[in-house]
């Protein structure tokens, strides 16, 4: 992996297109108002015993990563299945994308992260683009932004520094590329890849997730984000093992990616009764027993305008 600069150029926050909540990070309120210990790995749907997919567990607390573009109905916008979905994962960490909300007030908007997530969770969200990329975290945010997509007329590269436990820092970066071509992906990872080198201090955890729209797991744009991210398998599956993570279940358009530092602390994902060692594709049309993954439905999945799954990969921080 090339390397990434050790000194931060520019890491200043857009504090005019920001909105920024900072979360406390003693308890996990979820949605329905219950208490989770974030040290207890079962309760996080962790494994105690878990082995790490990239050779090296750490000894710490559980954390989890979830992407997802599980937007529904007529306008692009999270309702109750996304809603069921986030609260059935119980993320720590959330990228989320065309994080559109009723009218988008900050009101509802908070009131999404309230119900999906819990109170005490922040948020950064692109203010002004028309599908909004954004991040959600239960440990406190201390600055965002975003940085400049010049392929998309309407959207950017959302980022989020996070006060994860220890002493390192995760930066959670939540991107929507273009389905227009391959080429057209490949140029916006080449800026994800620049934007990176030329903000993030290389001994921080990175993770990369989004809607990435690529066709192959062998697109340029991949090639081209696996000189900073572990782009190589095991994949994530769903329980009758497939990759896929579009409606239709045929193309690998949605992605969890971690950097050479968080990487090797990955561990396989616990869900219900069900483990998957490279982390899960969440559908709720063929999870089972999804009542041991309330309050999702079976439904969910295939919402109206429901085009994508939902990606988990859980990793166990080093010890404090």
């Amino acid at each position: 992996m090339t390397v990434r600069s050790a000194v931060r150029r520019s890491t200043a926050p857009q504090t005019s297109r920001r909105w920024l909540y900072l979360a406390a990070a003693a308890t996990l309120q979820l949605g329905c108002g219950v208490g989770v210990d974030s040290t207890d790995p079962q309760a996080l749907g962790g494994s105690a015993d878990s082995v790490s997919a990239g050779g090296r567990a750490g000894s710490g607390p559980m954390l989890r990563l979830v992407a997802g573009n599980l937007s529904s109905g007529n306008y692009q916008a999270y309702e109750e299945p996304g809603i069921r979905i986030l609260r059935a994962l119980a993320p720590d960490v959330a990228m989320l994308q065309e994080l559109n909300v009723g009218g988008n007030s900050d009101a509802e908007v908070r009131a999404f992260v309230d119900a999906a997530f819990g109170s005490d969770f922040g948020f950064y969200r692109e203010a002004t683009a028309q599908i909004p990329n954004g991040v959600v975290s239960r440990y406190p945010i201390v600055e965002s932004g975003e940085w400049r997509d010049t392929f998309a007329s309407n959207r950017d590269f959302a980022w989020a520094r996070i006060d994860i436990p220890g002493p390192v820092d995760l930066w959670a970066i939540s991107v929507h590329l273009l389905t227009t071509s391959a080429s057209n992906r490949d140029g916006q990872a080449r800026e994800l890849v620049a934007a990176i080198r030329e903000n993030i201090p290389a001994a921080d955890y990175v993770v990369l997730g989004g809607d990435f729209n690529t066709a192959t797991r062998s697109e340029s744009a991949i090639q081209t984000l696996g000189q900073i991210f572990r782009v190589a398998g095991p994949f994530p599956v769903d329980q009758a093992g497939r990759e896929g993570t579009n409606a239709s279940r045929r193309g690998p358009y949605d992605w969890v990616v971690a950097d050479a530092e968080l990487a090797p602390l990955q561990v396989p994902v616990a869900l219900a009764s069900s483990t998957f060692a490279g982390g899960l594709v969440f559908d709720t049309r063929v999870f089972t027993p999804l009542s041991e993954v309330a309050p999702a439905e079976r439904g969910d999945s295939s919402a109206v305008n429901m085009q994508h799954m939902a990606i988990v990969r859980d990793f166990r921080l080093p010890g404090l």
